[in-house]
């Protein structure tokens, strides 16, 4: 499939379509153009070339980046990171304090990773390179980053990772938001008519209080839009509502059916039950859930790690 053109969002913001494994609508960087231009998420080492051509066909060149920022280390958002500021020579990478040592060193992630992945892992992401930590730059909760007309504001947000963190933009009036507040599954990559708001549970930081939290603490931010990494927008009100609900019945769920010996298999079954009924309750046509398959997989890998960690 040949790579989508970068979508204008604003006169300032492009966003770039990573075709992550090769799949449209599936993930999503964000490039701001102001004075200090502004890369976030690179997504995995495999899709680095996509993302490196898609900024071409907006005039930018990794050398001209000012800052690269990745809102957590998960390997589809932050894999590529190394690769990109090998090229961004004069860019400076930003990260939670939780992740920055996973990317100047990142070899426990890479084993974090292998642990879930498996020999699937290279397929699914490439590899990871590490950053030289005088070129990390460090964003604690409530910091800010000056890049011109804009200052970008970073709130901690655990809930999905505890190396996470959000990005406030007082411009855009949106919230850079990584997985923090949900997944947007677009049309585009479903290919079913209608969209809609799940949250991610991967493993294996999935902590229903600290969602809960995070959402509290992001509501009474002023801002109207959520971007998500996957995929693109959603209005606040219903990406927060509906991140929260779904996280309470994921959590309740994986609370009712979870035993020491339950499969991997098993969970992924009564997810799936969950979020079709859900859906057809909602009105929507469910189409084929095998586009769900990776997701359904690394949530319940997740639920089960967060409620074997609670009952221990």
């Amino acid at each position: 499939m040949n790579q989508p053109k970068p979508v204008q969002l604003s006169p300032d913001l492009w966003q770039i379509d990573l075709m992550e494994q090769g799949l449209p609508c599936r993930t999503a960087a964000y490039l701001i153009l102001d004075e200090k231009p502004t890369l976030i998420e690179t997504g995995s080492a495999l899709s680095h070339a996509t993302l490196v051509q898609g900024m071409a066909q907006v005039g930018i060149a990794p050398a001209d980046l000012a800052y690269v920022i990745v809102t957590h280390v998960h390997l589809d958002h932050a894999g590529g990171a190394g690769h990109m500021m090998q090229q961004a020579a004069n860019a400076t990478l930003v990260a939670h304090p939780r992740a920055s040592r996973h990317m100047i060193d990142p070899s426990r992630l890479w084993q974090g990773a292998q642990s879930v992945y498996g020999e699937q892992l290279p397929k699914l992401f490439g590899s990871i390179l590490p950053v030289p930590e005088e070129r990390v730059l460090i964003r604690n909760h409530e910091e800010t980053l000056n890049i011109g007309k804009r200052t970008l504001r970073f709130f901690d947000s655990p809930g999905h990772a505890k190396h996470h963190f959000t990005i406030l933009d007082e411009v855009e009036r949106a919230l850079y938001a990584g997985d923090a507040v949900g997944i947007r599954y677009r049309k585009c990559f479903t290919g079913w008519d209608f969209e809609w708001v799940l949250p991610s549970t991967s493993p294996v930081d999935f902590d229903i209080e600290a969602i809960h939290r995070t959402l509290d603490m992001l509501q009474k931010v002023d801002f109207d839009t959520v971007y998500h990494a996957h995929f693109g927008a959603s209005p606040k009100d219903y990406a927060i509502a509906e991140t929260k609900r779904c996280s309470d019945a994921f959590a309740h769920l994986i609370e009712q059916v979870y035993r020491p010996e339950i499969s991997v298999d098993e969970v992924i079954d009564h997810l799936r039950r969950w979020v079709a009924t859900d859906l057809l309750q909602q009105g929507h046509q469910v189409g084929d859930m095998g586009v769900l398959d990776m997701d359904m997989f690394l949530d319940a890998m997740g639920l089960m790690h967060y409620q074997s960690r609670r009952a221990r």
